[in-house]
């Protein structure tokens, strides 16, 4: 289990092959991270059942940046029933 106090702003988010593919901006809700803005301005939100761990100052997740990226929301889970 991943303890999301370990979670900061600014870490790198890094894919399963240790490419960094993104930056935290903060934790969006319990299961929700929150990325900073990419090239074009956009956040987007990755859930935290995807990070196999938080070592070295990094966020791994479980799979490929790619996939990830495609994967990725661009609305937080909390604004999508309403």
């Amino acid at each position: 289990m991943i303890n999301t106090d370990q979670i900061k702003p600014d870490m790198p988010v890094v894919c399963s092959q240790d490419g960094q593919f993104a930056t935290v901006d903060h934790m969006e809700g319990p299961g929700t991270i929150k990325l900073k803005k990419d090239e074009t301005g956009q956040h987007h939100y990755i859930p935290v059942c995807w990070v196999t761990s938080t070592g070295d100052g990094k966020v791994k997740v479980d799979r490929p940046g790619d996939a990830a990226m495609m994967e990725w929301s661009t609305v937080s889970p909390d604004h999508i029933d309403q």
